[in-house]
């Protein structure tokens, strides 16, 4: 069951977000650099307003409250990358890999479309009730990222991500 303790831990995530973002702003990069490797895949334009920032270590919030939430798992977990809305970390070991580049996208697209609340809500509760592997957002993100890593023809991934959300 989907506990928000009145909304407050949505807006304290996303306050957190926000903060995060601007403290990696002048780090970021746009992903218009991937405009030949994701042609066919992403528009030109998403990639030009779409970020990512390498990272030592993938930042995550550790409040109390998503403990108390049940998702201790998924903030302890090891992770390669995560999306903050229109920007997405990756850890420097993985910072070449295209494949992650893709699934994190796939991510922005889904914040896009949702909004930074209803993104939130629904990732927590599908984590909640399925589990991080069986989530249906990821679980998307790795159809898609899979389908792009063994040469799978081009797809337009934000109007296919559309029709599925």
């Amino acid at each position: 069951m989907l506990h928000f303790f009145g909304g407050r831990v949505i807006d304290r995530i996303e306050n957190w977000i926000d903060e995060t973002n601007r403290v990696y702003r002048s780090k970021r990069r746009s992903c218009s650099i991937f405009e030949a490797e994701f042609a066919g895949f992403y528009p030109y334009p998403f990639l030009k307003e779409s970020y990512f920032v390498v990272v030592a270590e993938i930042p995550k919030p550790n409040f109390p409250e998503l403990r108390e939430m049940g998702l201790g798992d998924l903030i302890d977990m090891p992770v390669s990358g995560t999306t903050y809305k229109d920007t997405y970390y990756v850890s420097e070991e993985f910072a070449n890999v295209l494949r992650l580049h893709f699934h994190e996208l796939v991510h922005v697209v889904q914040w896009g479309l949702l909004g930074a609340g209803s993104f939130i809500s629904r990732y927590i509760s599908e984590i909640q009730q399925c589990g991080y592997n069986a989530a249906p957002l990821e679980k998307m993100a790795y159809t898609l990222d899979k389908h792009y890593s063994t040469g799978g023809s081009h797809i337009d991934v934000p109007g296919f991500v559309q029709s599925k959300i």
